[in-house]
């Protein structure tokens, strides 16, 4: 597995990580058993960079990455996220106040099992607390020796230069991909300015662009691709047309669609890093593969043209999501 380095001072990572969300819910339900045996072969492959939150379970799937890793910490490189409020099992709000990120932080370093998360994210910007005082708490929590890098998730260009004047912002987390392109309007040309790296997730979208997803109400309702506005009765039909082009490239490829989306990325720039999640070995071993698939600029500009941003149909996210996105 090839190497990206996570900004402009960071360490190097696996140039495809690996999101874990999936295997503690969110997307059906997942086998205990299988999503270890995902992690161990993530490694042994050379994806090193995981990726959790505290809100994913919640707090189950820090504990069964934190399981996972017992034995080789010095192998990967962990991301985990604060920034909700969690009551009775479930996530409330964004809330960033700065005794709930150490009371987040202190809960994440235990159930991971570690001593220092590598790289701490912002899971949303949270328009009750400044993010000004969110930098001065993570950097007070760098120097303490509990963070070593700050990230943040789904922050308008604004909120990030306000967030990096204060703390190095080490790496922006947010959804990109070949129907997802919205960050090229302005998002990633702050973070290549800047120095910070972009680390794609929902890189497939969802699941579709691996060409085996099904129309949302052939999910039960414990799955997120059940409620997904882009795989409804009005949109799923319309969007395959998008998948199509994909699919041919595959062919000539010899390589599965969702390796030419993730090679898609690999090829938009240096400092991206896609995580895509997945609960199973044997996608595992697809994704890793995509990091040996060479697109030539006629592929690209294929794609390119065939995808253009907006070319998706129906929003990324049901509307009480898409109210948690920071665009000011």
């Amino acid at each position: 597995m090839k190497q990206r380095q996570l900004g402009n001072d960071g360490p190097l990572v696996s140039e495809l990580g690996l999101g874990c969300m999936g295997m503690t819910g969110r997307y059906g339900p997942a086998d205990e058993t299988e999503s270890l045996a995902t992690l161990d072969r993530a490694i042994e492959l050379g994806v090193n960079f995981l990726d959790t939150a505290q809100v994913y379970g919640p707090h189950t799937n820090e504990e069964l990455v934190g399981r996972a890793i017992r034995d080789r910490r010095e192998s990967v490189f962990v991301a985990t996220k604060f920034g909700y409020e969690i009551r009775d099992g479930k996530s409330v709000r964004p809330n960033s106040r700065p005794e709930l990120v150490r009371e987040s932080v202190d809960g994440s370093l235990r159930r991971l099992g570690i001593d220092t998360i590598d790289l701490l994210y912002q899971h949303r910007v949270d328009p009750e607390t400044p993010i000004e005082e969110v930098a001065g708490t993570i950097s007070e929590l760098v120097t303490e020796g509990k963070v070593r890098f700050f990230g943040l998730s789904e922050a308008s260009p604004r909120t990030i230069r306000r967030a990096h004047a204060l703390h190095p912002v080490a790496a922006l987390q947010t959804e990109y991909s070949l129907w997802e392109r919205f960050v090229e309007e302005e998002i990633l040309a702050t973070c290549e300015e800047l120095g910070i790296a972009f680390v794609a997730y929902s890189p497939l979208g969802r699941g579709f662009l691996t060409g085996r997803n099904k129309p949302g109400a052939d999910y039960g309702e414990d799955d997120a691709r059940h409620f997904d506005p882009r795989m409804q009765a009005d949109t799923y039909d319309r969007n395959l047309v998008l998948l199509s082009h994909v699919q041919r490239i595959a062919a000539a490829k010899n390589a599965a669609p969702g390796q030419i989306a993730l090679a898609w990325l690999l090829h938009r720039g240096a400092n991206i890093i896609p995580i895509p999640g997945t609960k199973r070995v044997k996608y595992i071993e697809e994704n890793a593969g995509a990091s040996d698939v060479t697109l030539d600029p006629e592929d690209m500009a294929v794609l390119d043209e065939a995808i253009p941003p907006g070319a998706a149909e129906g929003p990324r996210y049901i509307p009480k999501f898409l109210k948690n996105i920071d665009r000011t």
